[in-house]
């Protein structure tokens, strides 16, 4: 296989990538081939909406990162599950289809990225919608590849949730994706006939038997091939062979937030000192790659319930309703287990002058504490109160040259003093919410006392419990600027023949769910890439 030849070469077969193959394929004349380090999708871990419960903790599918210690963490390091598998994170995460609000992309736009304001990207969340719900409805599609439903079985206990929200004061939604995305819902999951609907499962597997589009899996890249400051194809590690591909028309790196940046610096595409010190030639010194790490920080608050009725748990009851669900998966793609636990969502302002939803609320029927690493008996629920556009901005670097070596990753929490701010503001929202008087018939204790009178305390919460809400992005910005590392088109400056379509390209974090956006941006990627062709 060394030194076979392609049109398109595709590192990392998440969200973008998928998209990126699946679209260019399309023409019969260009043959693409999709790289994944992670295995095949074909596991109930990846399928079943509820095997999220495993796959994240236990670092199944997962790169299962962690960060460098985060001082405003009392000096832990977070945790960074990465995808690892066909669909990347979208064959790992819970399912949520959030877009963002039309501020996010409005801003992209009036700092100089022509073309990514939210009218040029609407057409593109259309066209990869199959939306359930909303029909002939402008804001929305149902004849994309991306299945996007209500949950098949939710629990009664999102009705509490909802209504302690209308008690304080928080709007039901009819649509978080509509007009207003201000409000409290019962979630829209990318799901189909009881199973998870990844980008892979929407955009790859349908089309596998296409004679040009071949998929590597479980194939490691080392790094892209440059030569005269074009990308001439990549490197990788496959069946413990060393194999170079070659690219004739252009390589497109969708590796994600965390690993993108590592993969252009271990390639010589990076800050020159950085890259120096690793002994790695600056073959294009770029000081952006890396740079601009943001991230939704989430704080959640737990209660145990009076009943077990309708919500997750360690208990006799919990384990039968686990086992039956068990069956009626299996068996009809059908009950409990088609749950992506975070059920409910509600997005908040928080401050008179803000432009967009300052906090999001994720209502889990369960007591998810420390992403499910630490289990509780009995049942119970929680909150993720996540604060949406974080000032706070950390860094992907290198360990070493080698490209086995995790990245360290540095998303320096809460080093900006506003992000504190809105996280005590979020939180304590979060508290009037669940101590609401519809929360009053099955409230239990809280698993972490709180008083949201007591400032102190609760920041001290935050310090010790803080993380990530799975939502890294911004390593590759797009931009004009020095620290920008790619341009409108997601070409990266300074070379030909490549460019990033992912969640590293977005020049500021969006106030929502990143896996929406990226499969929009590169359903414009692709666009961009065939009218490249055109010109």
């Amino acid at each position: 296989m060394n030194n076979t030849a392609f049109d398109y070469i595709v590192i990392g077969a998440g969200s973008g990538g998928c998209v990126i193959a699946s679209r260019l394929s399309e023409d019969k004349n260009v043959s693409v081939c999709l790289i994944e380090a992670g295995k095949s999708d074909n596991s109930a871990f990846v399928q079943m909406p509820a095997g999220i419960a495993a796959s994240v903790p236990y670092g199944i599918n997962s790169w299962h990162y962690n960060t460098v210690v985060q001082k405003a963490l009392n000096n832990r390091c977070g945790f960074v599950p990465r995808g690892k598998v066909l669909g990347g994170s979208s064959s790992t995460n819970a399912m949520v289809y959030i877009r963002g609000n039309k501020y996010d992309y409005d801003q992209w736009a009036a700092n100089g990225n022509t073309g990514w304001d939210f009218e040029s990207l609407l057409p593109y969340f259309i066209k990869a919608e199959n939306n359930k719900t909303f029909i002939n409805n402008d804001l929305h599609g149902t004849k994309g590849p991306l299945h996007i439903q209500e949950l098949n079985s939710p629990s009664h206990v999102n009705q509490y949730f909802l209504n302690a929200c209308a008690e304080q004061g928080v709007n039901l939604s009819t649509d978080i994706n509509g007009e207003e995305q201000s409000g409290a819902r019962l979630s829209q999951v990318t799901q189909h006939n009881g199973e998870r609907c990844s980008a892979a499962k929407a955009y790859l597997t349908p089309y596998l038997n296409r004679p040009n589009l071949t998929v590597l899996t479980n194939s490691h890249v080392n790094k892209i091939n440059i030569k005269n400051n074009t990308a001439k194809g990549v490197q990788i590690e496959r069946n413990n062979q060393v194999i170079n591909l070659l690219a004739r028309k252009e390589v497109i790196l969708s590796a994600g937030a965390i690993n993108s940046p590592q993969i252009l610096m271990l390639s010589g595409i990076g800050p020159k000192n950085h890259l120096k010190a690793h002994n790695i030639d600056a073959v294009v010194p770029l000081e952006g790659v890396g740079n601009n790490l943001q991230d939704h920080l989430t704080v959640v608050p737990l209660f145990k319930a009076k009943y077990n009725k309708g919500t997750f748990g360690m208990s006799p009851l919990g384990i039968g309703h686990i086992l039956k669900g068990c069956v009626d998966w299996f068996c009809k793609r059908q009950g409990r287990l088609t749950s992506n636990f975070a059920e409910s969502h509600a997005f908040i302002k928080l401050f008179e002058d803000s432009p967009a939803p300052d906090v999001q609320l994720e209502f889990v029927i369960g007591l998810v504490d420390d992403h499910s690493r630490k289990l509780h008996t009995g049942h119970g629920y929680s909150i993720h109160s996540s604060i949406m556009r974080p000032k706070s901005r950390g860094t992907i670097t290198l360990a070493d040259n080698n490209p086995r070596s995790a990245p360290l990753i540095d998303p320096n929490y809460l080093s900006h003093p506003d992000d504190l701010a809105a996280m005590l503001a979020g939180l304590k929202k979060t508290l009037a919410i669940m101590q609401s008087k519809a929360f009053d018939s099955i409230r239990g204790k809280m698993v972490y006392p709180l008083d949201i009178n007591n400032d102190e305390q609760l920041i001290a919460f935050i310090h010790q419990t803080a993380d990530t809400e799975y939502h890294p992005v911004g390593t590759c910005k797009m931009g004009q600027d020095s620290m920008a590392v790619v341009d409108t088109s997601l070409r990266v400056h300074g070379m030909s023949n490549l460019r990033v379509v992912d969640a590293s390209i977005m020049p500021s974090i969006i106030t929502g769910n990143t896996n929406a956006p990226v499969i929009a941006i590169a359903e414009k990627a692709a666009d961009l890439i065939k009218s490249s062709l055109r010109d």
